[in-house]
């Protein structure tokens, strides 16, 4: 088998598989409808005992209790948890957890790694990050309007953002803010941590998505800044370096997104085929013997297995030399499997009929909420156009 998991992260597999299937898969039939905060106390608990399996955190350095596993590996892990709603949650490897934790680890001065990374990685606190502006396009990410202007040893912040994925209970945002207006566009921002306690800090409303507005983690915040002062010591990296760091978060983090998209495009396909087979249309006359669900099973397994051959190919490329060599790919999987898993979840919803629009499986609330995942990370038309435009400037070098 291409691609196959090292033994240590093969048997660590069949763990979570059957953790998952154990504890967390009972949950969301119950808890999906109700929201994070009907869930939450029943999974505290669970996120205890992760820890003490040793499983807490796994792609974080051993250091610094996690388990210390490469990219490449974590990539199998983040497959696996995405086959429930709550697995990355309950294992603290969540977005925007998971981006903050890893450049507060790779860029955070050592007061900002022992203030907010540890804690972080604890459990103990959550964070979000505050990027997208709803007065511009998420597509162009440097037209941005919220300012962080220097007064002394502070910076002072105002603007409007909006999808700051898991504000509603965050301990503290990462805040991206222009503060050189007169530099070339790709240098006039930087990464500023902002503690929501902080008076300027004002959560104006959890956005709806899909019909419901969520509740603590599973939501997506309206923020402001207004007036907002923080000291200059909580800019992560050097100033102007907002762009070039959330660069640098981008390739890691297109992994864990779309490995997960994959765990949940699995999960459906097995929903998808054990109701085709046991669903009958009539006496004896089971909902498998139709020839168009057989087609969709066939396109469903096969698309699965290509985008996750593709994700891996992309993540030992990133562990080997870098995120930069790798750009074209870090591109091609986001759309990709984005188009995947959206295919993957209507065929599944398809064939439960009208059981696949409720909330007695978690296809409906997938295939409502990562509707978005052709969207967010960067729409899928702008990394089709970066892709094709860097193939064609090979040709174009040749053309005579």
């Amino acid at each position: 088998m291409l691609y196959a998991p090292p033994p240590h992260i093969a048997d660590m597999i069949q763990t979570i598989r059957q953790f998952l299937r154990e504890e967390l898969y009972p949950l969301e039939r119950i808890y999906i409808p109700r929201g994070f905060k009907g869930a939450e106390e029943a999974l505290a608990p669970l996120r205890q005992k992760v820890k003490k399996m040793g499983l807490w955190a796994p792609h974080m350095p051993k250091e610094y209790g996690g388990l210390g596993l490469s990219l490449t590996e974590f990539a199998y892990i983040s497959e696996e948890l995405g086959r429930s709603v709550f697995g990355h949650y309950v294992f603290n490897s969540a977005a925007p957890d998971i981006g903050n934790m890893e450049l507060l680890l790779a860029h955070g001065s050592e007061e900002q790694k022992e203030r907010w990374l540890k804690p972080l990685i604890a459990g103990e606190i959550r964070s979000c990050f505050s990027m997208t502006e709803p007065e511009h396009a998420g597509s162009n990410p440097v037209w941005m309007s919220t300012t962080a202007v220097r007064e002394g040893d502070e910076y002072v912040i105002n603007g409007h953002k909006w999808f700051s994925t898991s504000a509603d209970g965050a301990a503290f945002t990462v805040v991206m803010a222009v503060t050189d207006p007169d530099a070339p566009k790709h240098r006039r921002a930087s990464m500023i941590i902002v503690p929501t306690d902080n008076p300027g800090f004002v959560l104006e409303a959890n956005t709806p998505v899909a019909g419901h507005v969520g509740e603590g983690y599973f939501t997506h915040g309206e923020v402001r800044f207004v007036n907002a002062r923080v000291p200059v010591s909580n800019r992560i990296g050097e100033e102007g370096e907002g762009f070039i760091l959330a660069q640098e978060r981008l390739g890691p983090g297109r992994i864990h997104h779309t490995m997960r998209w994959i765990g949940i495009a699995e999960r459906a396909f097995d929903l998808m085929c054990r109701y085709a087979v046991q669903r009958e249309l009539a006496p004896g006359d089971p909902l498998s013997s139709r020839q168009i669900v057989r087609a969709w099973i066939a396109e469903s397994r096969a698309e699965i297995d290509a985008a996750r051959l593709l994700v891996l190919d992309t993540a030992a490329r990133i562990d080997e030399q870098g995120a930069y060599a790798a750009r074209n790919e870090i591109s091609e999987i986001k759309f990709f499997v984005a188009g995947m898993l959206q295919r993957v979840l209507d065929r599944a919803i398809q064939v439960h009929g009208g059981l696949g629009v409720t909330d007695y499986t978690p296809l409906a609330y997938w295939y409502g909420h990562e509707r978005a995942a052709r969207i967010y990370d960067g729409a899928d038309e702008v990394h089709k156009m970066v892709v094709a435009r860097r193939i064609l400037r090979e040709y174009e070098k040749h053309v005579s």
